[in-house]
């Protein structure tokens, strides 16, 4: 799981971008790098990723998530491992620490938050407004996924990657990506 200095060295050198015209000069960056192997959240430590189905998202599986919030904008890249092989799976980032059951990650994080919960209003549920890191994986189980936002977390609210069953395909389905399969907990701002 070496892969989360990588990307957190690749995304902090500029390779994320130049600043824009309008960014202050200096402005120090929120880094934030997490990797961890999955376990069952009864036998799990709390900087362990958790499980919920080890049928889908094996234990002993790993995810790296590395992040980088500078000049308005965040860049966020996620590595997984040993998941299963030629499979399609969504993740996002969602407001709360994973927890024993899956629903204690709370919902997706939103730059402007959806009054209604769960959201589905493609005007809320969207890849502008939330983080959205669908993969597929190779053969051999390994995926990475990318994703770049034009705004910055809101401290204390954005706390955990989740991975989910289903892939989000369109604007509004956000809130359809199936089951919660397995959680990282990651205090990103």
């Amino acid at each position: 799981m070496s892969a989360v200095p990588a990307a957190v060295a690749l995304l902090v050198s500029g390779a994320a971008g130049p600043a824009p015209a309008s960014a202050a000069q200096g402005e120090a960056p929120d880094v934030v790098a997490r990797e961890a192997y999955f376990l069952p959240p009864e036998n799990a430590e709390p900087d362990d990723g958790l499980t919920y189905d080890p049928a889908l998202v094996p234990a002993g599986a790993g995810i790296g998530v590395a992040g980088v919030g500078r000049h308005g904008t965040t860049h966020l890249r996620l590595t997984l491992t040993g998941l299963i092989p030629d499979r399609t799976y969504g993740a996002h980032v969602h407001t709360r620490p994973c927890g024993s059951t899956p629903d204690e990650a709370g919902p997706h994080y939103q730059n402007e938050p959806d009054p209604v919960q769960p959201s589905v209003d493609p005007a809320y549920a969207n890849p502008d407004n939330e983080v959205w890191l669908d993969f597929t994986t190779d053969l051999r189980g390994n995926a990475e996924a990318t994703a770049r936002q034009d705004w910055r977390f809101r401290p204390g609210e954005a706390r955990s990657v989740v991975v989910h069953e289903h892939a989000t395909t369109h604007p509004g389905e956000a809130g359809k990506t199936g089951a919660r399969l397995a959680c990282l907990s990651v205090p990103f701002a």
